[in-house]
């Protein structure tokens, strides 16, 4: 059975807005989202003019960027009362979108994802603070564990030696970065000391762990030119990995599906988190993130979660620069 109805100006605004709440890479945001001919459903397609490219080279982090957009819209649509069907396509050049999501049938079952996450997605923001030495109890891992899965996407909370492997494997890239003249501009250019509408406020920095077992992202430079706070981070942060089978764009755009799936119901459940990306942005320090038991795997994201304090609002792109005109 499919609606009539097609997507107003009010039901478009409120997928763009969704979608445009959706983390990315620097809070680059490359998304553009445009309606259907018909208006019964929404193409989602890459901004390429805001790619990252000294740190993302292959587009892994725009895809899987566009691919947590994707899961809000996914999440608004079934607030709007329809059923999302989204078809994944290899956007080459020009105007292909990356994935299209027919909307044209109404929901089918309530809460598709198990729990309401759509009041989530205003609420969750990464967390650059210290988190408490609280665990995750087992049972909310294992429905992360779920949401990822039903993504196709593995989600693995470390054990004790597998965090100390990934923070070291993590220091190591963050002082790699801080050595490369071109990544280091790069990451610097996307820290903004006055009000924007992307990129990384100074109120959005958080702290530094002053005793050095937890390597944030140095967006203030290396040395810093503008000092955030020194405390003391959890003893063992509590991370996990997203890892596909495979490293295609498909896979990217999956892994930020099951992103934000993972992470709007850990929202949901009173939990912070932060992605440690430096590791995954040099081959041979992405490589060795793998756990070798685990056989072959890519893996695509490193996940710190925990009980902390909320972390600040980045800014975002006005709804009229992220959704365009219909296709029609």
């Amino acid at each position: 059975m499919t609606t009539e109805a097609a997507l107003t100006t009010a039901d478009l605004r409120l997928l763009a807005e969704a979608g445009g709440a959706a983390p990315s890479l620097h809070n680059s945001q490359p998304w553009r989202f445009r309606p259907t001919a018909d208006r019964l459903g929404l193409e989602v397609h890459a901004d390429r003019s805001r790619a990252v490219p000294a740190a993302d080279p292959e587009g892994r982090a725009l895809y899987v960027s566009i691919g947590a957009a994707l899961f809000n819209l996914r999440v608004a649509a079934d607030r709007l009362g329809r059923d999302a069907t989204v078809r994944l396509l290899s956007a080459g050049a020009g105007a292909q979108p990356c994935a299209v999501l027919d909307l044209s049938a109404p929901a089918r079952t309530p809460r598709p994802f198990g729990a309401d996450l759509y009041p989530a997605i205003a609420r969750r923001h990464s967390s650059r603070q210290p988190f408490t030495n609280r665990d995750v109890p087992e049972r909310l891992v294992a429905d992360l564990m779920l949401a990822a899965r039903d993504e196709d996407v593995t989600l693995t909370l470390l054990e004790e030696h597998g965090v100390r492997r990934v923070l070291d494997l993590t220091s190591e890239a963050e002082a790699r970065i801080a050595a490369d003249v071109t990544r280091e501009a790069e990451t610097r250019r996307w820290l903004r000391l006055e009000p924007s509408y992307d990129g990384i406020p100074l109120a959005a920095l958080g702290a530094h762990d002053r005793d050095a077992r937890v390597p944030m992202r140095g967006f203030a430079g290396h040395p810093p030119r503008y000092a955030t706070p020194a405390e003391r981070f959890e003893a063992l942060p509590q991370l996990a990995t997203l890892t596909t089978h495979s490293d295609g764009q498909a896979d990217w755009l999956r892994t930020g599906q099951a992103l934000e799936r993972v992470w709007l119901l850990a929202t949901v459940h009173g939990l912070q988190a932060c992605v440690l990306h430096q590791a995954v942005e040099i081959p041979d320090t992405r490589w060795r993130l793998r756990d070798p038991a685990d056989g072959p795997a890519h893996v695509q994201l490193v996940l710190r979660v925990g009980y902390g304090p909320p972390g600040t609002a980045s800014p975002r792109r006005p709804v009229e620069d992220v959704l365009a005109p219909s296709a029609g």
